[in-house]
């Protein structure tokens, strides 16, 4: 896994999922993020290759439930992010995907409530010692590249010094989200921020935040010196981002992720939630298509 010069498919809740992942590929991405997935969630499951649909599948044991589903065909570029506060918890679930991945994350940027509240996401930033416990023992017990996701700091210094912290604990890379834990979206990234993580470090850096064009993946490689870019928001609204020839169309683009929702059996409610994302950016949920997306019970009537 190289992390130089890479756009990147960041980690996004109920939207990351395999058909998402996928399309962002087709259109350019070159690393490809899961959905954050708790480790609790996967080390129920069991692995299973579904050959009905040629996927791989992790579900958990004694239902029908899939927690995670990946293919062959993203394995040298899909990374799993897990959300954890146990460096065993984390090894024993890295252990159950590592086979099918490219990377394995630790989100410690997280900052949403059922995150924090099970220690989890932005939580760790203030637990070096655990961060530290829980990096090293990946790192020890994976032939993958181990790396990790963070958000800003109070202060520019206090990001840096964890960050070389991190560094220490031999990650491939950091991904730097340059927000802090208390900024909203409409806060703009402190891209400068980031620029002290980097000039701070050896190893590659990821620069997330306010990339909504194309040509914002130069622009913030620019202003940061980060080895790699992440797009979240920019990528929801229209993955055809990735594209050096320009986004296409966004009702095309909503077509083409149905579709692949479709042809890998994508859970209805991520796909209604992804497609709902899309739609509000563009248009309005109370108009006829938005109205029929919310009653719909199945990627059937998604169609």
């Amino acid at each position: 896994m190289e992390y130089q010069n890479k756009l990147v498919l960041a980690p996004m809740v109920r939207v990351g999922t395999l058909p998402f992942r996928l399309l962002a590929a087709q259109y350019g991405a070159d690393i490809t993020y899961g959905e954050e997935i708790i480790d609790h969630r996967l080390i129920k499951c069991e692995r299973r290759v579904n050959e009905v649909i040629g996927s791989t599948d992790f579900v958990e044991k004694g239902t029908e439930s899939v927690v995670f589903r990946t293919c062959p065909e993203e394995k040298n570029h899909v990374v799993f992010q897990v959300g954890t506060s146990d460096a065993v918890r984390a090894l024993t679930a890295a252990q159950l995907v590592c086979k099918d991945i490219a990377a394995f994350d630790v989100n410690m940027g997280c900052p949403k409530s059922f995150s924090i509240s099970g220690g989890m996401g932005a939580a760790l930033l203030s637990k070096p010692d655990l961060i530290h416990d829980i990096l090293t023992t990946l790192k020890r017990n994976l032939d993958i590249p181990v790396t990790c996701k963070i958000r800003l700091l109070k202060s520019p210094q206090d990001t840096v010094e964890l960050a070389r912290r991190i560094e220490r604990t031999g990650v491939s890379a950091l991904t730097v989200h340059g927000r802090k834990v208390a900024d909203r979206p409409r806060d703009p990234a402190k891209w400068n921020e980031i620029a002290d993580v980097v000039a701070a470090l050896s190893i590659p850096v990821i620069a997330n935040g306010d990339v909504f064009e194309y040509e914002d993946f130069q622009r913030i490689k620019v202003a940061t010196g980060a080895s790699s870019v992440m797009v979240a928001r920019g990528a929801l609204w229209n993955a055809s981002i990735f594209s050096p020839n320009g986004k296409l169309p966004w009702e095309d683009v909503k077509r083409e992720y149905l579709r692949k929702s479709i042809l890998w059996d994508n859970d209805v409610k991520s796909t209604k939630q992804t497609l709902k994302e899309m739609i509000m950016h563009y248009s309005c949920l109370e108009l006829p298509e938005g109205k029929a997306i919310n009653k719909a019970c199945n990627l059937a009537d998604l169609a």
